[in-house]
């Protein structure tokens, strides 16, 4: 018998929350649009980050769920480097960076690690062109 109490709990251990500030919109539309395409997402396509603000930083925020993987993600541009906090589970957050990894040069710039979460900051940028 299925535990709903259980599924709810394993459905929030693969959800990361994502969130970016500091880099262009296109460049915020484009890792969401690779994080839509590889897993399920609060951002439905066609949601284009617009600035919030012209004299306070906008920060965009998605959550994905890791769960399920979809076909493989492609190498994907950006215009300069993307900074990205993932904070969820370890397992999920891991899943997610190695997605990223599959679209862009992923480096680890920094943790703090909870419990039962981790919240990891990513550097993100193109992958050269060689």
């Amino acid at each position: 018998m299925n535990n709903p109490d259980v599924q709810k709990q394993d459905h929030q251990e693969s959800d990361v929350v994502v969130e970016m500030t500091g880099c262009p919109a296109q460049d915020a539309r484009t890792v969401f649009d690779v994080l839509r395409r590889s897993f399920a997402s609060d951002r439905t396509e066609g949601d284009t980050p617009e600035d919030a603000s012209t004299t306070r930083p906008t920060v965009w925020t998605a959550t994905v769920d890791v769960s399920e993987m979809r076909e493989g993600a492609q190498p994907a541009q950006l215009s300069g480097p993307v900074t990205v906090e993932a904070q969820g589970g370890y397992w999920a957050v891991d899943r997610l960076r190695r997605r990223l990894a599959d679209s862009f040069t992923v480096k680890v710039v920094g943790t703090a690690s909870g419990d039962q979460e981790q919240e990891v900051r990513l550097r993100l940028e193109s992958r050269d062109a060689t």
